[in-house]
Order: structure tokens, then sequence, then C-alpha cells
């Protein structure tokens, strides 16, 4: 059996849905990269499928 561990220093990754009822994706998850600034928010990103900036919201756990 292989045992993966994670590096602390790698980016985050964060899952979010699409609240827009006219748009059919439903969660994706984001990846980002090393030079991501520290004060991007989810309002900073668009729809992958719709486009919409204030349909996104985190996935809470």
């Amino acid at each position: 059996m292989v045992h993966a561990t994670v590096d602390p220093s790698m980016p985050p990754t964060e899952e979010l849905v699409c609240t827009d009822d006219d748009c059919f994706l439903d969660l994706f998850e984001n990846h980002y990269t090393y030079d991501v600034p520290e004060e991007l928010t989810v309002s900073d990103l668009s729809c992958p499928v719709c486009g919409g900036t204030d349909c996104l919201k985190p996935v809470e756990l």
C-alpha cells in the first residue's frame, strides 16, 4: 500500500458550486498555483461554464 503525503507548502484547492439556475455546472474543484495572490477570493473568479461572477459559492464541509 502506498501512502501519499501532502506538502503543506502546496497551494490549496477549493471546491465551488455554481448557483445560477440556468447553468448546468453543479460543482468544480479549483486548483491554485504557487503565485496566487493572498487577497484572491471566490468573488474574483467566474464560472467556467456560464461566466457568472456572483453565482459561485465555496463548498462548506
